[in-house]
């Protein structure tokens, strides 16, 4: 049989990538650095080399001295010119593909350039590199005898201007290798579908009578997918339909509020459960160790890495600093500059290392305040603008206010609670609720792909808040006056609750 040898052949090309692994372990600080200098030996006759003088830079000190920290607001307009069709501005090779985001403060989505070297170099090499891991990790494994679920979003491409652009997930299926392909599932035809419901139905009957042994998505949308499953079947477990499943890998939101129900799922502890840290911008990391949630550091993939500690973030005494630097326990705002031409570029993230031999560490959350459990990326500015808006066509104001998830359930769905204190409550708060809800959807494009037909998301929740409600609260916990400031948006429920308690009208 094809898979079976394919197993084999593909088996010994991933172990052998498990030598350059340890190389970068025992070797960071010199991969990073022949990173850099290979990043600016490439890009040095591009529109930004020649502006900061690529070319004469020979260490880390003068490429920090020169190059500026970027946000995506700054280099917006470069990537425009970049999507019309101009080439070799952040990067000399043609780059024609680009990773729709989710919002930014300034626009609904954002346009993350993919090159040919981040395609292969990076995101396609983070992918083996995960399987490589978990090989070594079992060295029984037979994912590959059988067939790999994928799950991403947004599956349509979009084409402009002889460019293209759409979700990562479905820039990489649409350039995966053919062997990548024989041992995926669903096909092509039916991962690239851009319609949620019709496509969720279709993998549902692709997959269900395959022999499907890894899964690989978000978990928020791969739980969806999962109850379909056992909804169509009419089995308990995942484990009934596909017997011999062995792995799940994960990323993009927390996965803890998720792990018990994937566990009552899959009831079984030979399922592992793998994390990954991929971005539009890049692959930053993988769980290297079966039994721990620590991700490994991955230094070889055309990205060089700065961070910033978040004590001194957006202050006068903030200081970027090289991966050298680092200490364990700190919380760090990561900066990066990458092989598709990002350059000291902020993407949001925090992280804190766990271990600097080798360099492990946790994703501790964005450097904004956010929701993310469901991957909607909800961050303050959407909040505090479809706020703006709606109070203004409910002739309301805003007093305080704060929100939290509302995990899922079993088969329930999740979504977003809130508590708002108004000066005076609007006339019809349901009314008011829908509204900034499709404000919301408005504002950011994650947000309203999670909310599409209340597939993963349900409609808000809206508490009126009884009057000095915020204040009491604060007053409760000596933070009056002062910075003190009611936490707007939370990945947990630990303010939420505290606060509804003989809150709400």
């Amino acid at each position: 049989m094809a898979i079976p040898l394919l197993h084999t052949v593909v088996t010994w090309l991933l172990k052998k990538r498990v030598h350059d692994i340890e190389l970068f372990i025992k070797y960071p600080n010199e991969v990073q650095r022949d990173e850099l200098m290979s990043l600016l030996q490439t890009a040095k006759k591009t529109e930004v080399g020649k502006q900061y003088g690529f070319a004469d830079i020979q260490q880390y000190e003068g490429f920090a001295d020169r190059v500026p920290i970027r946000t995506y607001e700054e280099i917006a307009p470069m990537i425009e010119r970049s999507r019309q069709g101009e080439q070799n501005i952040f990067w000399p090779t043609p780059i024609k593909w680009y990773a729709k985001s989710s919002g930014t403060t300034n626009a609904k989505s954002k346009f993350i350039p993919i090159s040919n070297e981040s395609l292969e170099d990076c995101h396609f090499k983070g992918g083996k590199d995960m399987l490589s891991l978990y090989f070594k990790n079992n060295e029984q494994s037979s994912v590959l005898q059988g067939k790999a679920l994928r799950l991403g979003g947004s599956k349509e491409i979009y084409e402009e201007n002889n460019s293209y652009f759409g979700d990562l997930s479905a820039i990489m299926i649409d350039n995966l290798p053919l062997w990548a392909e024989m041992v995926s599932a669903p096909s092509q035809k039916v991962s690239l579908m851009s319609e949620w419901e019709t496509k969720m139905k279709a993998i549902v009957n692709e997959t269900i009578k395959e022999d499907i042994r890894s899964m690989a998505g978000v978990p928020s949308w791969m739980l969806v997918l999962l109850q379909k499953v056992l909804a169509e079947t009419g089995r308990e477990s995942i484990l009934d339909v596909w017997p011999n499943m062995e792995v799940y890998f994960h990323g993009g939101v927390n996965f803890m509020p998720y792990k018990e129900q994937y566990k009552a799922l899959m009831p079984s502890d030979a399922v592992h459960y793998v994390e990954l840290y991929n971005a539009s911008e890049g692959f930053f990391g993988v769980q290297d160790q079966l039994h721990s949630d620590e991700l490994l550091l991955m230094l070889d993939y055309g990205i060089f890495y700065e961070f910033i500690d978040m004590k001194t973030y957006g202050t006068k005494n903030e200081k970027v600093i090289p991966l050298s630097a680092v200490e364990v326990g700190t919380q760090y705002a990561v900066i990066i500059s990458t092989n598709a031409g990002l350059w000291r570029y902020n993407i949001g993230d925090t992280i804190r290392f766990t271990s600097i031999v080798p360099y492990r560490f946790k994703i501790t959350g964005r450097t904004k305040h956010f929701i993310n459990v469901f991957g909607e990326e909800l961050v303050i500015e959407n909040a505090n603008k479809a706020l703006e808006l709606v109070c203004q066509r409910h002739h309301v104001q805003l007093v305080d206010y704060t929100a939290a998830p509302i995990f899922m359930e079993g088969s329930e769905k999740g979504g977003h609670e809130w508590l708002i204190e108004f000066k005076a409550p609007p006339k019809d708060a349901a009314v008011f609720a829908k509204d900034l809800d499709k404000r919301l959807q408005a504002l950011n494009s994650d947000y309203e792909a999670k909310r599409y037909k209340n597939m993963t998301l349900m409609p808000l929740k809206l508490h009126v808040a009884k009057p000095k409600t915020f204040y009491k609260w604060l007053k409760q916990k000596g933070k009056i006056g002062g910075q003190h400031k009611v936490p707007r948006l939370s990945n947990t429920r630990e303010y939420l609750d505290e606060l509804l308690g003989g809150r709400q009208m």
